[in-house]
């Protein structure tokens, strides 16, 4: 199973945000979309960061209620490790874990092509598990 197969299945929709927008907007999409993460893009969808609600709870708890007017520049995690979509879930899982994140954004030319969630991992790991029991099954049934 690769990044690729997860996205053809969830789509390659990605809730994206400006450098340039602010805090509070970002705090609004991130609630209407009921995401945990959004991408930060320039005009031509090269990533410049992500913008994590831990990002945000932690200005907060830093600075209070006025980090919420500072720009996302200011806060978003500048250092993104992407993935690209013939990586292996396996790997994907690795560097989740090593890096404790849940969302890593998916990278082609360049450029944003897609995001993977640890929700999207689980799902599609639950799947296949799921998959192989059923195989298990029938192997066994049709064998007696």
């Amino acid at each position: 199973m690769s990044v690729a197969r997860i996205l053809e299945e969830k789509g390659p929709d990605v809730f994206t945000v400006s450098e340039n927008g602010n805090i509070h907007d970002a705090v609004r999409a991130l609630g209407e979309h009921r995401v945990g993460a959004m991408v930060v893009v320039d005009d031509d969808l090269r990533i410049k960061g992500i913008l994590s609600e831990r990002d945000i709870v932690g200005a907060i708890a830093k600075r209070g209620a006025s980090a919420l007017s500072e720009p996302v520049s200011a806060l978003m995690t500048r250092n993104v490790v992407t993935c690209t979509e013939d990586m292996p879930i396996n790997r994907l899982m690795e560097l989740m874990t090593q890096g404790r994140f849940r969302h890593l954004p998916v990278e082609r030319d360049g450029k944003l092509a897609g995001i993977i969630s640890i929700g999207d991992v689980v799902k599609r790991r639950i799947a296949e598990v799921e998959q192989e029991a059923a195989e298990i099954r029938h192997y066994i049934t049709s064998s007696a």
